[in-house]
């Protein structure tokens, strides 16, 4: 069951330059946390209930890098908080929707995480994500 918009994820080039701009703005990162599985570096600021999270590719090869080449800085994802991804999984996979993962995986903070193809969402790379840092 979805709970509400958990985090939205913008790729940067470096979170080190990125994150003065939210500093500005009054928001403070709560931490940084590679995910090397992943290659990529994450930042969280929270907003309210919501979070920022700031992603940096730590190798070439990872998705961030891949988005970052193609597109550029930006948005890359929105996340939304599930109260049982797999069970949230399974829903979409039963009506026909495309999943990224053979089943949900570890994600930063250890929370449990699925991804959602832009081409079943409208054009959006959706992730659901259940545990630690999706309960803040």
């Amino acid at each position: 069951m979805i709970e509400r918009i958990d985090h939205i994820g913008i790729a940067v080039r470096s979170i080190d330059e990125a994150k003065g701009f939210w500093q500005a703005l009054g928001l403070q990162i709560e931490g940084i946390e590679e995910v090397p599985h992943e290659g990529v570096r994450v930042a969280f600021l929270q907003v309210g209930a919501s979070r920022i999270e700031l992603l940096e590719a730590t190798t070439e090869e990872s998705p961030i890098a891949r988005f970052l080449k193609k597109r550029g800085p930006g948005i890359h994802h929105l996340c939304l908080k599930s109260g049982d991804v797999r069970a949230d999984d399974a829903a979409l996979r039963e009506a026909g929707y495309r999943v990224l993962r053979p089943e949900p995986t570890r994600g930063a903070g250890g929370c449990w995480v699925q991804f959602v193809h832009p081409e079943s969402t409208g054009g959006v790379l959706l992730e659901l994500s259940e545990g630690e840092h999706a309960e803040s």
